[in-house]
């Protein structure tokens, strides 16, 4: 099923806010989750937010939080969110860490007690959008491998980076330290396709192309991915005093009760740095330069970081985006959700 953005968009408020956020929250998250989409990002757009109102209709997402910003320092901050929508709360955090940014020259914000917060992109990119440059991390709960080991115990933990070139020009990037997102497994499932048998390990803790088989995720780059991960966990839980590892609490096991999520934003002004044009002028040539590079074997050409992504978003403008069938029909439907999460294995079928 194709729609246009608005049409998309206006679908997954009103389901939101049926479920129980306000109008203006059920907005917020629905811009994120948009984005994603707009993107070719599906994993974390339209199809979670089946299991976003399950949760908001059984409490686990405070639908009226009371978010607490308190600066720590002359460049840093604590944003509590209050166990409201992590879309929201890391939104409107990236916005008080743009604002420090300004006018210290660079800003570190940890976010504190948040549910799941969707593609880190979006939040990078309003700080390239007010020429600054973005960076987001946070944790997840745990679903992959350690490098070596057979049982899981760090979460994917993505890390997101956005700088700005000329005019609206900005280069951007967003990876999971696992070789690929849990949501991409979700995505390949809805679809009924196969994965690549270097995305994650079964039950015996053997490589699978059976997306329906997964038990685990692999790191990136072996004890690297694993590194990074590690990485994540330290600066978005121990850092801000939340749990860690293997005791973050699960995207499934009890959708009652919040997930206290930790979220660290990091934003810098290259006004502080170096000539700030001139610091535009040159991310646009590292794009342009990049593009103009020989290709390899098997490649028409170079793409800049986020290109694709980009390329995807604008032609979103014009040919709408593309949802499957299951996520439109329960879009349409009428029931809030079908209770097909509380309490599920997060590797269940």
């Amino acid at each position: 099923m194709r729609l246009t953005k608005e049409e998309l968009h206006n679908l997954m408020k009103t389901k939101l806010a049926k479920a129980g956020l306000s109008d203006k929250h059920a907005a917020g998250v629905a811009d994120v989750l948009l984005h994603a989409d707009a993107r070719g990002v599906h994993s974390h757009g339209a199809m979670r937010v089946q299991y976003y109102a399950e949760r908001i209709a059984k409490g686990g997402t405070n639908t009226n939080p009371h978010f607490v910003y308190n600066k720590t320092g002359a460049s840093t901050a604590i944003f509590d969110g209050d166990n409201g929508a992590g879309h929201v709360a890391a939104k409107e955090a990236m916005d008080e860490a743009i604002a420090l940014a300004k006018e210290t020259g660079s800003a570190i914000v940890g976010i504190r007690r948040i549910g799941h917060s969707g593609a880190l992109s979006y939040f990078v990119q309003q700080a390239a959008k007010e020429g600054l440059i973005g960076i987001s991390l946070c944790q997840s709960d745990p679903m992959v491998v350690p490098y070596g080991g057979s049982e899981p115990y760090y979460g994917t933990n993505p890390i997101a980076f956005a700088a700005p070139g000329e005019g609206d020009e900005m280069i951007t990037f967003d990876m999971a330290t696992t070789v690929q997102a849990w949501g991409k497994v979700l995505h390949a499932r809805s679809k009924n396709e196969a994965i690549p048998d270097t995305w994650a390990v079964d039950a015996e803790g053997a490589p699978t192309t059976d997306p329906f088989s997964v038990n685990a995720l692999l790191p990136i780059a072996g004890p690297k991915g694993y590194g990074l991960m590690m990485m994540v966990d330290v600066l978005s839980g121990i850092l801000l005093g939340l749990p860690f590892g293997k005791h973050v609490s699960s995207m499934y096991h009890d959708l009652t009760v919040g997930r206290e999520l930790g979220q660290l934003h990091i934003v810098i002004d290259p006004a502080k740095f170096t000539n700030p044009e001139l610091f535009r002028t040159y991310i646009s040539q590292t794009m342009k330069e990049l593009n103009e590079s020989k290709p390899a074997p098997g490649f028409d050409r170079v793409q800049y970081p986020g290109e694709n992504s980009t390329r995807k978003e604008r032609e979103s403008e014009i040919h709408g985006i593309e949802i499957v069938d299951d996520v439109y029909d329960y879009l349409i439907d009428e029931a809030i959700h079908y209770g097909a999460y509380d309490q599920k294995d997060p590797f269940a079928k």
